[in-house]
């Protein structure tokens, strides 16, 4: 299974995210990630061509709450030539602008309220979500807030997710625990994304970054 190591921390790119990309590169991290909230335009291309240079794919996760901000957020995305971008919840507004780009693109299914960013509807609800957008032209996979649902079973949600959809799926926030990840790959998950847990130091090799990474790598790669 994939991990994606997100620069952020309470759905917020921390500020000196720049610092940790040099080191992450000889861990064997594929991917990492940060949110248009927290990082001006500008970082956000400095935190992709710094990613590029170390290996790195990057992935942008939109966490905005209006149109207007979502739409401002994959102009940016664009102008920082990120490889992915994930989240939102527009993808009428956002697929026109991704028209003729390589990017790989992941909006969140289901009904997202809130910042940070929370998942609401039933499990069937959510899964019908996943089929529509990923029947979409231009829609790669789905950026699921699993762990963001407040009174469902997480496991059902994902395999439901998993099954409708016509894409990679992408567990998205609190991941905080081995036994989590664990589930999300027997569920079916293409990857994950963690970044607070990490910062607040909760895996094996804190309050070292890159060892904590490693760490999680290693939990993926078994899974």
């Amino acid at each position: 299974m994939n991990f994606i190591f997100m620069l952020t921390h309470a759905d917020s790119t921390i500020d000196n995210a720049l610092d940790y990309v040099d080191q992450l590169s000889d861990t064997g991290l594929r991917y990492i990630g940060f949110k248009d909230v927290g990082a001006t335009p500008e970082r956000q291309r400095e935190i992709a061509q710094a990613a590029r240079a170390a290996g790195l794919e990057t992935m942008l996760e939109v966490v905005s709450t209006t149109r207007e901000a979502e739409i401002d957020s994959v102009h940016a995305a664009l102008a920082a030539g990120v490889d992915w971008v994930l989240g939102g919840t527009q993808p009428d507004a956002v697929l026109p602008l991704l028209a003729g780009s390589k990017v790989r693109y992941c909006p969140f299914p289901g009904r997202v309220v809130g910042h940070p960013s929370i998942l609401e509807g039933s499990i069937a609800e959510i899964a019908a979500s996943a089929a529509t957008l990923t029947a979409m032209a231009g829609v790669h996979g789905l950026d699921l807030l699993a762990y963001r649902h407040e009174s469902v079973n997480i496991e059902d949600l994902t395999r439901a997710v998993v099954a409708a959809a016509a894409g990679p799926v992408i567990a998205a926030g609190s991941v905080v625990r081995d036994e989590q990840i664990n589930m999300l790959s027997s569920a079916g998950a293409w990857g994950f994304t963690i970044g607070s847990a990490i910062f607040d130091g909760l895996f094996p090799g804190a309050p070292d970054v890159a060892a904590q990474v490693r760490h999680v790598l290693q939990v993926a790669d078994a899974s």
